[in-house]
């Protein structure tokens, strides 16, 4: 298992809502957390999964993600 981190643009409770069900659908429930307190607000996802495919998610639901 792969342990992926992003910086996004996800600010609050309310961004957390909006992506959440993206995120959910294409990492799995439970397999992804963003770091609201951290400046970058990091989004870590552990899992098989591609980069592209979680920068995807995020972008459809109408936020950014970077790999750092």
């Amino acid at each position: 298992m792969e342990t992926i981190k992003f910086k996004t643009n996800i600010k609050c409770t309310g961004c957390l809502a909006q992506v959440g069900p993206a995120l959910n659908e294409t990492a799995g429930e439970n397999n992804w957390k963003v770091d609201l307190d951290s400046s970058d607000k990091t989004l870590t996802v552990e899992g098989d999964l591609h980069e592209a495919e979680i920068i995807a998610s995020v972008k459809k639901a109408g936020y950014t993600a970077e790999r750092i």
